[in-house]
C-alpha cells in the first residue's frame, strides 16, 4: 500500500495520566485542610492566605479529572503542542493545563450517494457502496485533517470511481473480462475497494473495516439498450447449444441406423434425413418434415 509522505508527521502516543480515584482522595484531603485553615483564620482574625492558596490549588486539580467512556479517547494538547492520547476507558487525572478533545473510536458506517461513473468500456453505470470505518490513530485523525468525517466521504467516492473505471460491468459484453467484472466479482470488487479507500485515508489515521456494493446498474440512458444486448447474447448462446445438441443426436441416429441395418440409405437420402431431423430438433415451432422417396 502506498503510504503518504506525512506518515510520520503525527503518530499517536500515550499521554501522562494516573488514577482519578487516587487524586480524588488527595483532593478531599486538601479540601479538609482548606476548611481547617479557613476556620482557624476566622477565629484568630487573620487573613486566610493559606486557605486562598489551597482553594486555587483545588480548582486547578479539579480541572485534571476526566471520565472516558468505552471506545472513546481523549486527545491532549499542552500550549499548542500534542501531549498524547488517553485511549482507555475509566476515571483518570491528567495535566490540568492541557486542553482535551474527546473523539469516538467506535465503528462508523457511511453509505455513499449513488454516483454515475464510466466503466472500463466507457459505459455509464450507477454505483453506491457502504463503508465501515473507525479511527485507528487519534493524533492523525485530529491534527492531519480538518474534518475526519468529510475526508472519509470524499475518499470513499474517489475510491469507488477508481475501482469502477478499472473494470467492465458485465462479461456478456466483453468475454475477455470474464471473472473480473463489477457484477460477476462482487467479493473481489469489495476487497479492491477496501484497499483503495485505505490508501486515501491512511494519512488521517482511519482503518477500513469493510466495504460492500449496495447499488450497481447501468445508467438509465443506456439501461434498455444494454438489456436488449444481453438478451440477444443469451439467445445466441442458447441457439448454439441447441444446434450442437441437435447435430449430436442426428449423428447418433445415423450411426444407429447403420449398425442395426434398418434401411440402406443413399447419400441423397442421408442428406434429406439430416435436413428433416435438424429442422424438427432446432425449430421452436411445430414442423412438418417432408420425406422425398426415390422412385
Amino acid at each position: 500500500m502506498n503510504k503518504p509522505v506525512m506518515d510520520n508527521y503525527f503518530r499517536e502516543q500515550p499521554a501522562f495520566h494516573c488514577s482519578g480515584w487516587l487524586v480524588l482522595l488527595v483532593w478531599f484531603l486538601l479540601l479538609a485542610v482548606l476548611l481547617l485553615a479557613g476556620f482557624d483564620g476566622l477565629q484568630h482574625g487573620k487573613p486566610p492566605l493559606l486557605a486562598v492558596l489551597l482553594l486555587g490549588l483545588l480548582l486547578l486539580v479539579s480541572r485534571g479529572f476526566v471520565i472516558i467512556a468505552p471506545n472513546l479517547a481523549a486527545v491532549l494538547t499542552f500550549f499548542g503542542k500534542y501531549a498524547g492520547t488517553i485511549a482507555h476507558d475509566g476515571f483518570f487525572w491528567c495535566n490540568p493545563l492541557a486542553s482535551r478533545s474527546i473523539i469516538s473510536l467506535r465503528i462508523n458506517n457511511f453509505t455513499t450517494e449513488t454516483i454515475k461513473v464510466n466503466d472500463k468500456n466507457g459505459n455509464p453505470i450507477e454505483i453506491a457502496a457502504v463503508i465501515s470505518w473507525r479511527i485507528q490513530d487519534s493524533a492523525k485523525a485530529v491534527f492531519a485533517v480538518n474534518d475526519c468525517n468529510s475526508y472519509v466521504q470524499m475518499a470513499c467516492e474517489s475510491a469507488i470511481r477508481e475501482v469502477a473505471s478499472g473494470r467492465v460491468y458485465d462479461h456478456s459484453i466483453d468475454e475477455s473480462e470474464q471473472g473480473k467484472t463489477l457484477r460477476g466479482d462482487l467479493e473481489g470488487v469489495a476487497k479492491e475497494l477496501v484497499q483503495k479507500v485505505e490508501e486515501h485515508v491512511y494519512i488521517a489515521g482511519i482503518a477500513i473495516i469493510s466495504a460492500k456494493i449496495t447499488h450497481l446498474a447501468y445508467a438509465p440512458e443506456i439501461a434498455m439498450a444494454m438489456l436488449r444486448r444481453q438478451q440477444a447474447t443469451a439467445v445466441v448462446a442458447a441457439r448454439k447449444q441447441i444446434v450442437a445438441g441437435a447435430v449430436g443426436m442426428v449423428k447418433d441416429a445415423l450411426e444407429e441406423i447403420r449398425q442395426q441395418n434398418i434401411v440402406q440409405l443413399s447419400e441423397p437420402d442421408k442428406a434429406a434425413l439430416v435436413a428433416n431431423l435438424l429442422t424438427v430438433l432446432v425449430s421452436e415451432t411445430e414442423t412438418q418434415p417432408v420425406i422425398a422417396l426415390n422412385k
